[in-house]
């Protein structure tokens, strides 16, 4: 009976906090726009600010954060609260990315026919996508075919397709 009342402390605690971090969670429309009235300003720190938190509010973007803090001459990235800071005219940032980002297009067209020949880079999974419209039906495809382990299968292999 202790264990059960614990286990329902517990998840009370865990379902308070989900929906606290929800709720200070921003929209994404936050960060598209700029609330243009603060910059140039000086902001006082509420309770529970961050440098990034202050940034996504003020800038529409956290990374601006960097911007916030050199502004200031801070040290530190910790703010305490009624400290007053000031919020450069910057634009907003966007993320960058430090490694060239490759996409591997595999072919994508639907297959029409009681019978599939595997190409390299093929998974059940997408040939489920391409015959059924449904990666879940890759089962019945490794069933059909009386697949040992569905996690191996070759180029120039010849799978039955349930129709």
């Amino acid at each position: 009976m202790v264990l059960g009342a614990l286990v329902i402390v517990i998840v009370g605690i865990l379902v308070v906090n989900y929906f606290k971090d929800k709720r200070s969670q921003t929209t994404p429309e936050a960060l598209t726009t700029t609330n243009q009235s603060q910059i140039g300003k000086v902001h006082t720190v509420s309770e529970g600010e961050s440098l990034w938190s202050i940034s996504e509010d003020v800038y529409g973007s956290g990374y601006n954060w960097t911007d916030v803090m050199s502004a200031n001459k801070l040290e530190s990235e910790s703010l305490e609260v009624g400290q007053e800071i000031l919020l450069p005219e910057v634009s907003a940032k966007q993320p960058t990315a430090t490694k060239e980002v490759v996409t591997i297009e595999s072919n994508t067209q639907a297959i029409t026919a009681d019978s599939y020949t595997v190409v390299h880079g093929d998974s059940l999974w997408n040939i489920a996508v391409k015959a059924y419209g449904d990666g879940y039906k890759w089962v019945e495809i490794a069933n059909a075919n009386k697949l040992d382990n569905p996690n191996v299968i070759h180029p120039g292999n010849v799978l039955m397709l349930l129709r």
